[in-house]
């Protein structure tokens, strides 16, 4: 009996435990690169030691020893030289290798806004699995509504899977990484767009009067002749679908068509629903993933009746021509200005593959340091900095560095 309690117990953590978003696995490729650039950086710090002139007497032995000679001498210098050396370089040794990582870690976003409606989480859901060639991290990987800092989305999409090691790093995304975005848009109120008078293209605005005349010749002279409005509210959060041939965004929305008389309520012409698929094309740039939106299906309906479905027949070239472009190129503007990819600061992607999979994609790529490791410290160093290397540093070791 207390083995089925203990069973159902692992079962039932199993169950709760929360999936990635994003996955992000740094291979020993990657890390020899950190390694190298970090040396670069302790060689600078010893650059700036300044060790006096040792003078001195043991027993018949005088010295006079200068910074330059101190490696040519080691040798043969006596074990109290060498515990003076010590004071010297193995504390600024321990102390640059701590600011290189602190600076480092401080750099990666955790949870920050991607702009004025949405908000990213990137916490870590569990310690990094470490293996003889790879570092792997489960992040959240999940959007919100800074309006809604507590919600969050359930994740019951496929959690993405990384294999390759080829490359410096590889980023995993599941469905739910862009879900999650899309919701948290949808909640905010942003995927709504209205288009009034001269923002309404010249020709759609006659093919609309033209369709709609025999309603428009009913109303009063003051009305007939008033601005036109065309109004488009997603119904529900967009899903995405990730397969091995590509990344599909399925949309539904109302369009609303009406006039829009001065100091008078509007008149509605007419209310349809509109299906549309869009094709994304996922890329990193820099520390930015970026999504390109191509419009491939688009379909256009009434909710009242088939017979009403009909006369919207029409209506669909023009309104799929003015989403291609009017509406498209609007919305992937904004979403070229993309959302940052945990990584520390000054460090970015280069040489960058993305490959789709069953429920998720991945990217692999190379790093590249855009900045030095000494820039990035100095532009993360707290203000005041007098002491730090005393608070930091361990005691004074008893052997030579």
């Amino acid at each position: 009996m207390a083995l089925f309690g203990a069973l159902f117990l692992a079962l039932l953590a199993g169950a709760q435990a929360e999936l990635p978003g994003c996955k992000i696995r740094i291979t020993s490729k990657a890390l020899e690169l950190v390694k190298q650039e970090g040396l670069r950086f302790l060689e600078q710090e010893l650059e700036t030691i300044t060790i006096p002139d040792l003078r001195g007497k043991e027993g018949y032995f005088y010295y006079n020893i200068s910074e330059k000679v101190y490696e040519f001498l080691s040798t043969f210098i006596t074990s109290g030289m060498r515990f003076l050396l010590n004071q010297q370089i193995c504390p600024v040794l321990y102390h640059a290798g701590m600011v290189l990582l602190n600076s480092l870690l401080d750099t990666v976003p955790v949870r920050s806004n991607v702009d004025e409606l949405v908000g990213i989480d990137y916490s870590l859901l569990k310690d990094p699995a470490a293996s003889a060639s790879n570092l792997d991290m489960d992040f959240r990987g999940a959007f919100f509504p800074l309006a809604e800092g507590n919600w969050s989305l359930p994740n019951r999409a496929v959690e993405p899977q990384l294999w390759e090691e080829e490359r410096m790093v590889y980023v995993a995304f599941s469905e739910f990484f862009f879900d999650s975005a899309m919701e948290s848009y949808f909640r905010a109120g942003a995927l709504k767009l209205s288009l009034v008078g001269d923002k309404v293209p010249h020709d759609l605005d006659m093919l609309l009067r033209a369709t709609y005349f025999g309603s428009i010749v009913l109303l009063s002279p003051a009305v007939i002749d008033s601005p036109l409005k065309l109004e488009l509210r997603v119904l529900a959060p967009p899903r995405c679908t990730i397969k091995p041939s590509g990344t599909t965004v399925s949309v539904t929305a109302s369009v609303t068509i009406a006039l829009v008389p001065s100091d008078q309520p509007e008149v509605q012409l007419s209310s349809m629903i509109m299906d549309t698929r869009l094709s994304a094309k996922v890329a990193l740039r820099g520390k930015a993933l970026r999504v390109q939106l191509d419009l491939r299906r688009f379909r256009i309906y009434s909710n009242q009746s088939a017979l009403e479905s009909l006369a919207l027949i029409p209506l669909q070239t023009p309104l799929k021509t003015m989403l291609q472009i009017g509406v498209m190129p609007m919305l992937n503007e904004r979403m070229w200005r993309g959302v940052q990819i945990p990584l520390p600061e000054g460090i970015n992607f280069v040489r960058e593959v993305v490959t789709n999979h069953a429920g998720f994609l991945t990217i692999g790529a190379d790093l590249h340091f855009a900045k030095g490791l000494r820039e990035v410290i100095e532009k993360n160093r707290p203000a005041s900095t007098s002491d730090t290397s005393a608070s930091s540093a361990p005691p004074p070791a008893t052997t030579a560095a």
